[in-house]
């Protein structure tokens, strides 16, 4: 990873600009925004405009295009980002809050101050939307209704309420040691129904179940039986599942079942035709989280990565002291974990290339907010991977914001359009020309609002 702007030049970008949408709380006192002269990237994959015109009233953009064909309204507040490029905000359909601060996973994490730091340092990386896909604690209603009204800071939240797993089983609690009311583990069909009514209940987005055993690390899986119950009791309740799987067995298995996405990549072995037809049969969605094996070795095999600032400042100081530390880095590089996880890696990869020319619907998430996944660095990770497993920095970017947001049935969020919400990343330099400049962050819109915070300063404290 390359180094993006400093710290002090994203903080000077949005002092300049946090001037603009103070009055914007006043409806009485509104007037257009312009955004004006950047590079505009739209999210839906066609070439990026040079010298665009973005305006923007209360929070939702109203015009967006050319110099030619958008005009700046009288009174306008400009702002001129010549030399700039615009993108939308990512959104991330698979990530988790309030699990890991530190180096220590634990219940205690999952927390109101904790979370809206992590989702303010999501915010800061340009993450505008996150999916803490189970995994969570009650607290996670309150916190979703705060942020999708704009009355707390940082990313917008969305989750699958706890999710299901089984007893001695995934989620291992020794890897991800999660409080009862944040994990259910239902032995029967009946009681999986009955799981899957109280998420119900409480308006979850998404259901979660985890399909895996870990290498056989685990001694049981999810009985089939059961996992199909909670699909069918989602499904009654208009409810879509996200399954948790490594292995093509699974995935195909889990598709049967009726799985509306699968979560993570298929990295043991090459996608056959038949999981496609299952896939496109049901229009499932694929979300790689390439992220996720990378995340085992990558620190390790290229310490240099650690030194980026762009990584460093989102660094908790614990990390910071475990990933500069010359005996974890060989341990790490040496350990047979990590052989594994660079094949599922390059396994992933390509089956991720596989499935987006076959036409199967791409999510985005990097799994982060667990493990070495931290938030916002780990989705540009994400973006690094996808564009090295072969696709362009255009179909890379389109997928982490229109594609994300359509996987989430959002229609306000993740294109430049009108109508839509002003949710942006405004870049020193263009992204659809090298992926790399998706790091050069000078500023976040987040609901037509600049985000006040640099890069670093809720580094997971």
């Amino acid at each position: 990873m390359r180094a993006a702007a400093s710290a002090v030049a994203v903080a000077m970008s949005c002092l300049v600009l946090c001037q603009a949408p103070v009055q914007a709380q006043n409806k009485e006192a509104t007037k257009p925004i312009v955004l004006k002269g950047a590079t505009l990237i739209d999210g839906l994959g066609g070439k990026p405009i040079p010298a665009s015109i973005l305006v923007i009233v209360d929070g939702r953009i109203t015009a967006v295009g050319s110099a030619k064909s958008v005009k700046t309204p009288p009174g306008a507040q400009v702002v001129d980002l010549k030399g700039k490029t615009i993108m939308p905000g990512m959104i991330s359909n698979h990530s988790h809050i309030g699990i890991v601060k530190g180096l220590k996973a634990g219940p205690d994490n999952y927390n109101r101050d904790y979370i809206l730091s992590q989702l303010r340092q999501w915010e800061a990386y340009g993450v505008t939307t996150v999916t803490s896909l189970g995994l969570n604690a009650p607290e996670f209603y309150d916190l979703r209704a705060e942020l999708h009204s704009g009355k707390a800071p940082g990313a917008d939240v969305f989750g699958a309420d706890r999710g299901i797993g089984v007893a001695m089983g995934a989620p291992p609690a020794a890897i991800v040691p999660v409080g009862p009311s944040q994990i259910y583990r239902p032995d029967t069909p009946e009681a999986a129904r009955a799981a899957v009514a109280e998420m119900a209940a409480r308006k979850t987005d998404l259901i979660k179940i985890w399909l895996d055993d870990f290498g056989k690390m685990l001694p049981v899986k999810v009985k089939p039986e059961v996992y199909a119950a909670a699909v069918d009791e989602a499904h009654k309740n208009k409810l879509r599942v996200a399954f948790h799987i490594n292995d093509l067995e699974d995935a195909r298995e889990a598709l049967k079942a009726g799985a509306d996405i699968i979560a993570h990549g298929i990295r043991d072995k090459e996608v056959d035709a038949s999981t496609i037809d299952l896939m496109k049969k049901r229009s499932s969605w694929y979300v790689a989280t390439l992220a996720l094996d990378d995340s085992n070795f990558i620190f390790a095999d290229k310490p240099k990565v650690t030194a980026d600032p762009f990584v460093n400042r989102a660094l908790d100081p614990a990390v910071k002291t475990q990933l500069e530390d010359p005996a974890w880095q060989q341990k790490v590089h040496d350990a047979p974990g990590s052989e594994r996880a660079r094949k599922a890696l390059a396994m992933n990869q390509k089956n991720l290339m596989t499935l987006y020319k076959a036409g199967i619907n791409i999510g985005f998430g990097s799994d982060s907010g667990v493990g070495l996944r931290f938030p916002g660095v780990a989705e540009h990770r994400e973006l690094d991977l996808m564009v090295e497993a072969g696709l362009t920095p255009l179909q890379a970017l389109t997928i982490a914001t229109s594609g994300a947001a359509k996987l989430l049935k959002l229609d306000d969020r993740g294109v430049l359009k009108v109508g839509r919400l002003a949710d942006l990343v405004v870049l020193d330099a263009d992204p659809s020309t090298d992926i790399s400049n998706a790091h050069k962050i000078a500023a976040v819109w987040h609901r037509g609002r600049p985000v006040a915070a640099s890069i670093g300063t809720f580094a997971q404290r």
